[in-house]
């Protein structure tokens, strides 16, 4: 890691305890709360694919005894941009409450074009899975969760198949279920949850057409299989029986991600009997809601979360030794 790109993490890490900071009635209190409950572990390889080192970020409450709750964050930018710093705010309203976040990053387009990000969303839930002994991580009680692009990857990565062959290259993973630590490439890759954030469910439908998008021609390159693939990665194909909870936030004048995809999906869901809740957020575009509109949206997910059991009891209080 340069030196550059420490300095550039800890501003952000800064900058995100401000502004939990701020938001409190005791200003130094919480910021005395965030530094004293959580240590950071930036940059650590999870993968390396296309002579490209996949990283990720571990927010960890300090001194845990028992496994706890994880959140798998990932970033968005329409396969093609963004970047796991950029989005290292987003993780506040969970580490306020108690959870272990993992912000991954994966390969943009620049690096390798479709399904190379879905592989590596799998590879990072994978990677959860075989360190859960050493992080204490709850395997029982992984949510994922993501805006845009990121959105579409935290549900795809949490509804795919056992041995869906976009786990093959995982590190880790071992033909016939052959025994060491961590879960094979046969093994079931349970996520507990996904909050999805406004993001892609239908891949297919984004590649021509009054809704096609240039980020998903450009994701799905000139693949003489493309159709086929994009409904391979597409979410909504694969709603069925054991998909986990799911809870969508949405505009309904999102001009970048189709409104009716989510429609669909949710549909989809409420036909197969699964639980689930679309948050719609009236005239909503693409993200930038208004505070009251996120404080709405939060809120909502907090009920789900706690409906399925799966909120933290909150980090530990400030003690006086590190």
């Amino acid at each position: 890691m340069t030196r550059s790109r420490i300095v550039a993490f800890t501003s952000i890490v800064f900058v995100a305890a401000s502004h939990l900071a701020r938001a409190q009635s005791d200003p130094a209190a919480a910021m005395v709360r965030v530094a004293n409950a959580y240590q950071v572990i930036p940059n650590i390889t999870y993968r390396t694919a296309s002579n490209w080192e996949a990283k990720l970020d571990l927010y960890q409450p300090r001194g845990l005894t028992a496994p706890n709750p994880v959140l798998m964050f990932v970033h968005g930018g329409g396969w093609t941009g963004g970047t796991k710093e950029s989005v290292a705010l987003w993780v506040l309203p969970y580490l306020q409450t108690g959870w272990t976040v993992v912000n991954v990053e994966y390969r943009l387009t620049n690096v390798a074009v479709a399904p190379a990000a879905v592989e590596d969303a799998r590879c990072a839930l994978r990677w959860v899975y075989r360190n859960a002994k050493q992080y204490n991580f709850d395997t029982k009680k992984i949510v994922t969760t993501g805006q845009s692009a990121g959105g579409h990857l935290a549900l795809i990565a949490a509804m795919l198949p056992a041995a869906s062959p976009f786990d093959n290259t995982c590190p880790g993973d071992r033909p016939g279920g052959a025994s060491s630590a961590g879960p094979s490439n046969t093994d079931d890759l349970k996520v507990a949850a996904v909050v999805d954030w406004y993001g892609i469910s239908d891949v297919h439908e984004l590649l021509s057409g009054p809704n096609m998008k240039s980020y998903a021609v450009a994701w799905l390159g000139a693949l003489p299989y493309r159709d086929e693939l994009a409904k391979q990665v597409s979410p909504e194909t694969y709603v069925k029986a054991g998909v986990p909870p799911i809870i969508s936030v949405h505009g309904d004048a999102d001009p970048t991600v189709p409104y009716s995809q989510k429609q669909r999906l949710h549909a989809a869901l409420d036909r197969a009997g699964l639980p689930h809740e679309l948050v719609t957020v009236p005239g909503g575009k693409h993200g930038g809601f208004s505070d009251q509109e996120y404080m709405t949206a939060y809120a909502k997910i907090r009920s789900f979360l706690t409906k399925h059991n799966l909120v933290p009891n909150g980090p530990a209080a400030p003690t006086s030794e590190r």
